[in-house]
């Protein structure tokens, strides 16, 4: 039995039946909000493994939820919207959104990334503090008291930029990182040259860490957004 409870926030009705018929077959528990304002109480009083959350709703726009929740909890947040903008989706995941999912989509693409969601829920809620001082994943290892990462038991030669951004993506692995974050993340603002350096940077990463850089194992490229680190089995 999969005991993950989900929150679906979604006005439209069709869509969010297509989503709890969908959990349900897969033993998910869920609770369903169709505005904003329920959403919020829900979230507060039944501290939900996952929100689904549409953006476009009838009382507030979902951006202004995701950084109401993010005042007191990291719950994980999946954005499905109809919103295929660049900018949405940035303005989504800066705000604290972990994923996002655009209308219209498949049950298969739902349910996978609700399955990577839950892995890294999983690897968070086993790793205890005291083993979080060394990060693994697939070959990569990262030693972060040490300050040295690692391929295949190999010292990584990584510039000191190269070994924050690395460590940035490895302690939000599965997450999308928006330029912006990174960019504030390292250098503290996010002007354009920032984003043009943080580029150049990423693929002198690359090539230290991916095998064949044109086919990324680990950093995977959200082209107008920003940069994921994979897990590797």
């Amino acid at each position: 039995m999969n005991k993950s409870l989900i929150l679906v926030v979604e006005d439209d009705t069709s869509v969010r039946n297509l989503i709890t018929t969908t959990l349900k077959a897969h033993e998910y528990r869920y609770l369903t909000a169709p505005n904003g304002q329920s959403a919020i109480l829900e979230a507060s009083s039944h501290n939900p493994d996952i929100v689904l959350l549409d953006l476009g709703l009838p009382d507030m726009d979902g951006v202004e939820i995701i950084k109401k929740i993010r005042t007191w909890s990291n719950m994980p947040i999946i954005v499905i919207s109809a919103r295929s903008e660049d900018t949405d989706k940035i303005d989504a995941l800066d705000a604290g959104a972990d994923d996002y999912l655009t209308k219209p989509f498949s049950v298969e693409e739902l349910l996978a990334r609700l399955r990577v969601t839950q892995r890294r829920l999983s690897m968070m809620q086993n790793v205890s503090p005291a083993e979080t001082v060394v990060f693994v994943n697939g070959k990569l290892r990262v030693d972060y008291v040490a300050g040295c990462a690692y391929l295949n038991e190999e010292e990584l030669h990584l510039t000191p930029i190269e070994y924050k951004l690395l460590c940035l993506l490895t302690r939000n692995i599965g997450k999308v990182l928006t330029h912006t974050f990174i960019t504030q993340s390292i250098w503290g603002s996010s002007w354009d040259n920032d984003i043009a350096s943080l580029r150049v940077f990423m693929a002198t990463l690359r090539k230290k860490i991916e095998k064949e850089p044109n086919s990324p194992q680990y950093i995977q490229t959200h082209i107008g957004v920003g940069y994921r680190m994979l897990k590797v089995e």
